[in-house]
């Protein structure tokens, strides 16, 4: 029978409990509630960070576009969350109430059809990891089929994250333009501003968040973890062994897609509003740091490095508001060039070999004294050992 040890050392899954300590209980109990909200965003982050380690990391594909996934589903989730604010009592002097302020600004005199499924939460949910995924699957079965990747693939994600922002900012009246969808208050009726809900809500993010790397790292230990990493190292020698590279890697953009709309979907729900300022290339790059600072191999690395990057961005702009850009350039340049692999790999390369290092010669004396009390053993002797000669002349 497999034992919950035998499972994490397989699963390597020692990380993962510590970060689950820390996010679960540590945090919680160490910061009041205005800063673990901030946590709570930036944890919404570290799904798409997860999901660039599979894509990047793994599948060898750059994408500088997941701001696109994370923006859309957040949409997804504001959309039903706006119109639930847009209650005809809570909209009545409105020109035309029942309809978000936005549309009413423009003109609009009711609801658009694209708007009527979302007065449903089960669609919204389903909506937050489809609509992201259906994209991505456009865009990488039309690249990946024809064997397009590298430097090329990433360009096009910036075209795609830049096309999806200039079309969102240009229809004002059924996205809310530049300003975004704001004043997301309830779910349900259920007031998502109070403390109680700001704890609710950090806890479902952590739990999908530690469902999403235990999902991904049960993909990385089987086969198509193995031929991810085969095809980014060999892709010839893969698909010449019979597999489908492009199929492989539509599947793990397509993953990286649904955990960036979750993070969205979870976004709007802690901060109550998105706008199209996550969506374009800016926050894109600024995601792929994330897991780069983490780890671009590691799942824990990349949540670490996501909450760094934003604890650092936090702090630097509110003790030095005219230098933080600078200080945070100056913290990604170092961090890249110090360590190529990111806190993961200095982890690895540092932290692992001290321990190591530190417990062998614990374990020696630990092999030595078990060994002098095991039944029959030799009684240990103050004296030096003799040479065998010297033993034979004493004889």
């Amino acid at each position: 029978m497999t034992t919950f040890k035998d499972l994490i050392k397989r699963y390597q899954l020692a990380s993962v409990l510590l970060l689950t300590v820390l996010l679960a209980v540590v945090l919680p109990l160490a910061l009041d509630i205005f800063r673990l909200n901030l946590v709570g965003k930036y944890l919404t982050y570290a799904f798409v960070a997860i999901g660039l380690v599979m894509v990047w990391g793994y599948g060898g594909v750059l994408s500088l576009g997941q701001g696109v996934f994370f923006g859309l589903g957040g949409y997804a989730m504001a959309m039903f969350l706006k119109l639930e604010a847009s209650d005809p009592i809570a909209t009545k002097i409105q020109s035309t109430p029942g309809i978000p302020d936005f549309m009413d600004w423009n003109q609009l005199t009711e609801l658009p059809m694209l708007w009527l499924p979302f007065k449903s939460l089960s669609f919204s949910i389903f909506a937050v990891v489809a609509v992201p995924m259906l994209l991505a699957w456009i865009v990488s079965f039309a690249m990946f089929k024809r064997r397009v990747g590298g430097v090329y693939f990433a360009i096009i994600t910036q075209a795609v994250a830049l096309i999806v922002t200039v079309l969102i900012i240009g229809q004002q009246g059924y996205t809310g333009g530049v300003n975004g969808m704001t004043d997301l208050k309830t779910v349900l009726g259920w007031d998502t501003r109070t403390d109680s809900a700001k704890y609710i809500l950090y806890y479902l993010c952590v739990a999908l968040l530690i469902a999403g790397i235990l999902l991904c790292r049960w993909i990385q230990i089987g086969k198509a973890g193995t031929l991810l990493l085969a095809m980014r190292d060999k892709e010839d020698r893969v698909r010449f062994s019979g597999y489908d590279v492009a199929n492989f890697r539509i599947f793990v953009f397509c993953l990286a897609a649904g955990l960036s709309g979750i993070g969205g979907a979870l976004f709007s729900l802690q901060v109550g509003f998105m706008s199209p300022s996550f969506v374009g290339i800016v926050p894109s790059i600024e995601m792929v740091i994330y897991a780069a600072v983490g780890g671009r191999m590691s799942l824990v690395g990349a949540v670490y490095g996501t909450l760094l990057v934003n604890a650092g961005k936090t702090f630097f702009s509110e003790s030095f508001p005219d230098l933080w850009l600078f200080l945070m350039a100056g913290l990604f340049i170092g961090v890249t060039m110090a360590f190529p692999m990111g806190l993961a790999g200095l982890w690895e390369s540092h932290v692992v070999p001290w321990w190591q290092r530190r417990r062998a010669p614990k374990a020696d004396v630990d092999v030595s004294n078990k060994a002098a009390t095991e039944p029959g053993a030799a009684p240990p002797t103050d004296h030096p050992k003799l040479p065998a000669g010297i033993h034979g002349q004493q004889a």
